[in-house]
This record gives structure tokens, C-alpha cells and sequence, in this order.
């Protein structure tokens, strides 16, 4: 009977798209690797439809097509055809356990590389034979570019070809770079704070020779591309934060209007509106029965709109990610999609009382998400710092990812069920209160904060998102903490999507899981009683416990280094990262409610009084 080699270790598929996916460096039980790229995974799980996002990913990569599918799972039947991810051993540097040096208060260990190991195991000089860990420190470029480090160039600053055995130094047990020391047996030793990049030593670890080890072991491309120089080498903790940041597009599969109109109008483009030129041409055909009743519910402009797009007429660009799912969100008078079990999406609007006080009074209004289906794909990762998307939920074009594949055809992607509520401000009220002088003021601060951030990271993209987006993302915070305690869910399960646009401003507040189908219901039920749930929301920012440090922090403040901040810290505004779509930055709850710091820029005034 064939037997199926058991794995080295699982991830669930979420996981891989999300945190582990190719190029992430995972600790396995017994081993450290480096996922490989797509074109080394065995299998694929199901085929997941999302045009709206396939088309997206298509512009963004200049590619003609693409596919989205599931990471493929483990069957358990040991008969069937093997699937799984590859992941490639990685670092080869390892340090030997039990064979060290203990004196005057520090520890010395062998350093061995993989082609040295016996059966994967350290033959010691006493001719017993150790178990070894993976090396935690590796080089990287900010092109997502990784390699071990030449230790012995590094311990002989690059002089000479000694080769001798290598041993790791460390004093006392903090781990800091300045208490560990790589030593030659010729006597030759050097700080790991050496290591540190610095106007004296730019390039300390030489430059990247742009190694991918994800795509194969001796995978490697020009680093800086056809034209740019080659990036200097990083020093790299392989289990820290900065160490792999996906790049993620998500979707909400709402129905689109615009796609609604394309498929009224195909099945009966050539027989009625081929010759079709105006209006008054368009009144005509619409009196024929079958054209009434494709037609149906849809407005002119919008039928007049797609008959100029289909006879290759000048049409406007593409619309964004989050402008169509904003659109349909603020065009529903009553109900949007289907309350059926196998539907992608079915929301409500909540009729609000016209007499409405205190913060409702600045509320437009509040849809409730009964069900939706959220698409989140990755289409490349960076490393040290995050590259996410911009305002529109776009991904930004300017910057240079890391591939997933050699040649990529398909790309890992994962759906979400769940529910949500949204609520829309009313844009007089946010044109009336970004034309206080006291707005105006923050505002300016926070830019500066921003100039000061961009000062440490000259090659960020990332551009200032202005006071109504703080506002919004502040506020959003402060609803995740003050519903998580009625509505069933747990805060880090709650997820914000922030709407900022001309045709309104919203907050859309969901939860979803990759494995369930459904919801809970409590979430969706918090915007009927939104009111009490705002107050609360309001009253939680008004004092931090912080405060009056919290209040009075300045976005520029270059001791801090919180250029992002402003009133916000993790007694108030900061929640889980899996929760916030911007990584808990551009926040300021002085701009929501007033604080101590009696800045008078909130918007949300009298009504907390």
C-alpha cells in the first residue's frame, strides 16, 4: 500500500495568503524555510470568481489574464495525487547546540553551514555529533532580495580567504547586537554591530547580488532592474515584524451598477441598439417589449453611458476599488442583492428619524451588511517597510514588489464571508467642519508629522491622506472597541474599510472568516441601535488613559518618532493590525471629540457635551 510522506508542517490557507505566503521565512518544528514561489507548489485548491478583482490585478501586473485559486490543502488520502507548498531549507548558517565555551560570563558556539552538517546533525571536535538551530540573522535588500550573510568576509572585513571555523560569542542573554561577536579560530572577531548601516559604513554587508531563494536556491535577477544600481545589503532578524509584508488587493463582491447595465444591454445590442444615437432614439426602442423588459429600473444616462462605451466612443477611466462599493452602498433606497443562503451580498438601509439629534444628527445614513463576500488576493510582498494600498483601495503603482512566481499565470487567493454595518457622515457637515480654523491648524500638524516621516523614509510613496480621512479612521476605531462588547465578535475579528470621496464618506465595519458560511448576526444588528453605540464610541475618546501625554503629543515630535499620531495611543485609538487597514497610522481623536487638550478641532462638538 502506498504511503503518503507526512508534511514538515501545515498553515491554514488563510494564513498563506495572508502572512506566509511566497518568500515568508517560517519556523517548522525542525525546520527553518523560505516558502517557494507558485510555480513549485504542488496543486491548487477550487477556482475563486472575482472579475471586478481579476481585472484589477490584470492592469496592475500588464498582463492579459489571470486566475485566482485557493492554496492547496492537504487531502489526507494517501492514494491521491500529492499537493502542497514547497518551501526551500533556509538560512544554510547554523549554530550548534550543546557543543560551546562557557567563561567569564559569556557563551561561545560553532557556527556550521548546511553542506558541513552530518545527517543534518554537527560533528563537534570530541567526535560526538549535535543538533543544530538555524542562524536568526540573514542580509535582504528593500526589493525583498534575501541571502545569508558571507560570514567570513563579514568577520575578516572581505580581507584575505580564511576559511577557519567560525564561532558565535554572546554575552549575557539580551540579544543585542552589541553583546554578540562572530570569531575566527584565527583569532580575528568582529560586532554584530558592525553590521549597522552608518555615514562611515553605508554598505556594511555589501551589496545585494539580488538572490530569490523563494523561487529556487539559485534563483537570483540584476537588483535594482535593467537601469538602477544594486540596493546595499540589510542586516535581517528572520522572525521580525519587517521581515515580510504581503501585498494584498481585497474586493467586496457588491453588485455593480455599471455591470448590471453592460449585461442588460448585450443581448440586445445588435438587434435594437446598434444604430442608436441620442436620447430621443433611445425612447423609441425602449417602447418595444422586449427592450422594456431588459431595460428595466435603468436610467437613460446609464443605457446611453454603455451604448457610446460599446461603439468605442471616449469613456471615462475605470472606476476605483472602493468607488463602485461605495456607489452602490449610498445608491440603495431600500435593499441591495438577494436575501437568499448562496448569496455573495444582501444589505438594508435603516430609516433614520429626520428629527434626529446629537451625534445622529451628522449621520447620512446607516446600511446594514446582512451578508457579503470579501476576495482578498496577493500579488507580491516587500520587506522592511509595507507597501499597502492607497485611499481607492488601489495598490500603488510606483512601487517595486517582489515576485511570486518566475512567470505568474495565477495567483493565491482567499474569500471571506461575514457581515458588517456601514455609516455614511454627511458631507455638508464635514465641508462646514473642515473650514474651522482649529481643523485647518491640526491639519497642518499632522502634514507636518507626515514631512517628518517622510524625512525617514525618503523611499515610501505614501502621500498625506488629509483630515477627513483621520477622522474617519479615528472614529472607526473607536466604534470597533465600543460594538465588539455587545455585538458577539471579538475587536480583532472586526475590520474597517474607510470611504473618502466627493460623493460621500463613509465607515464600513465587517467581520468574515474563510471557513464559515453565514454569520453571527450580531454585527449587522449593532446598526439598529447605532445611536447608543456612537455615544459610547464618543465617550471613550473624550480621555485616554494616557492623558494628558496622549492629548498633547505632537505629530512632529522627533523624540517620540509618532509622526503619524496624533492624539492616539494604545489607551485609546491603536487596536489589532489585522483590524485596521492602514497599520494603526494617520489617527487623531482630536479630531472626533474633544480631548484635554481643548484643541477645538472635533467634529463631533455639542453633541458630547
Amino acid at each position: 500500500m502506498r504511503t503518503q510522506a507526512r508534511p514538515h508542517g501545515q498553515i491554514r490557507q488563510s494564513q498563506i495568503v495572508t502572512t506566509f505566503g511566497p518568500g515568508a521565512m517560517v519556523d517548522l518544528p525542525d525546520h527553518a524555510v523560505i516558502i517557494g514561489g507558485l510555480e513549485h507548489w504542488r496543486g491548487a485548491g477550487h477556482q475563486v470568481h472575482e472579475e471586478r478583482l481579476e481585472n484589477k490585478i490584470q492592469t496592475l501586473l500588464n498582463i492579459p489574464a489571470i486566475k485566482l485559486f485557493a492554496p492547496p490543502i492537504d487531502s489526507g488520502d494517501a492514494s491521491a495525487p500529492r499537493t502542497g507548498v514547497t518551501a526551500w531549507q533556509f538560512p544554510e548558517w547554523f549554530i550548534a547546540q550543546g557543543d560551546e565555551i562557557r567563561r567569564d560570563g559569556f557563551r561561545s558556539r560553532p557556527m556550521v553551514h548546511r553542506q558541513a552538517l552530518r545527517s543534518g546533525k554537527y560533528l563537534g571536535n570530541d567526535r560526538k555529533t549535535y543538533r543544530v538551530i538555524p542562524i536568526r540573522f540573514v542580509q535582504a535588500c528593500s526589493n525583498g532580495h534575501i541571502g545569508d550573510i558571507n560570514w567570513h568576509d563579514f568577520t575578516h572585513e572581505a580581507k584575505g580567504d580564511c576559511r577557519r571555523q567560525l564561532w558565535m560569542d554572546e554575552i549575557g542573554t539580551s540579544g543585542d547586537l552589541g553583546d554578540i561577536s562572530i570569531r575566527c579560530e584565527c583569532g580575528q572577531k568582529r560586532s554584530l554591530v558592525h553590521t549597522q548601516r552608518t555615514a562611515e559604513r553605508p554598505t556594511p554587508l555589501g551589496f545585494c547580488r539580488g538572490q530569490r531563494p523563494w523561487l529556487g536556491p539559485a534563483s537570483q535577477e540584476k537588483c535594482g532592474g535593467d537601469d538602477g544600481p544594486n540596493l546595499a545589503n540589510r542586516l535581517l532578524i528572520r522572525s521580525a515584524s519587517n521581515s515580510y509584508f504581503p501585498q494584498l488587493l481585497s474586493v467586496i463582491s457588491i453588485p455593480d451598477q455599471d455591470e448590471r447595465v453592460r449585461k442588460a444591454v448585450a443581448p440586445i445590442w445588435e438587434d435594437f441598439l446598434l444604430y442608436v444615437e441620442n436620447a430621443a432614439d433611445l425612447l423609441r426602442e425602449r417602447k418595444k417589449a422586449k427592450v422594456a423588459a431588459a431595460l428595466e429600473g435603468l436610467s437613460e444616462e446609464a443605457v446611453l453611458k454603455e451604448i457610446k462605451r460599446h461603439k468605442g466612443g471616449v469613456y471615462e477611466p475605470s472606476k476605483s476599488i472602493k468607488q463602485v462599493e461605495l456607489e452602490t452602498l449610498l445608491s440603495a433606497e431600500q435593499e441591495i442583492g438577494s436575501d437568499v443562503p448562496e448569496g455573495d451580498f444582501y444589505a438594508r438601509r435603516v430609516s433614520l428619524d429626520e428629527r434626529r439629534k446629537g451625534p445622529m444628527a451628522k449621520v447620512e445614513r446607516v446600511v446594514l451588511v446582512h451578508r457579503m463576500r470579501e476576495v482578498v488576493a496577493q500579488v507580491g510582498f516587500t520587506r522592511f517597510e509595507a507597501a499597502i494600498t492607497d485611499i481607492d483601495g488601489e495598490l500603488d503603482l510606483g512601487v517595486r514588489r517582489a515576485e511570486l512566481a518566475t512567470d505568474i499565470s495565477w495567483l493565491p487567493a482567499v474569500e471571506n464571508r461575514g457581515e458588517g454595518v456601514f455609516i455614511v457622515l454627511k458631507q455638508d457637515a464635514i465641508a462646514k467642519w473642515r473650514k474651522l480654523a482649529p481643523v485647518q491648524k491640526r491639519e497642518t500638524q499632522l502634514n507636518q508629522g507626515f514631512t517628518a516621516w517622510q524625512r525617514k523614509n525618503p523611499l515610501s510613496q505614501a502621500v498625506f491622506l488629509g483630515a477627513t480621512y483621520v477622522l474617519l479612521h479615528s472614529l472607526a476605531h473607536l466604534l470597533i472597541t465600543a460594538v465588539s462588547l455587545e455585538c458577539g465578535y471579538a475587536a480583532s475579528s472586526i475590520r474597517e474599510r474607510i470611504y473618502v470621496s466627493d460623493a460621500g464618506s463613509g465607515i464600513l465595519l465587517y467581520t468574515g472568516s474563510p471557513d464559515a458560511e453565514g454569520t453571527l448576526g450580531g454585527l449587522a444588528a449593532v446598526g439598529r441601535r447605532i445611536e447608543e453605540h456612537l455615544r459610547t464610541a464618543l465617550e471613550l475618546g473624550r480621555l485616554c488613559s494616557n492623558d494628558p501625554v496622549c492629548a498633547q503629543h505632537g505629530p512632529d515630535n522627533r523624540q517620540e518618532e509618532r509622526f503619524l499620531h496624533g492624539a492616539a495611543c494604545h489607551g485609546c485609538l491603536l487596536i489589532a493590525e489585522t483590524s485596521c487597514e492602514r497599520r494603526n497610522e494617520y489617527l487623531d481623536r482630536a479630531l472626533v471629540v474633544p480631548t484635554v487638550e481643548g484643541l477645538g478641532a472635533e467634529f463631533f462638538r455639542e453633541e458630547t457635551a
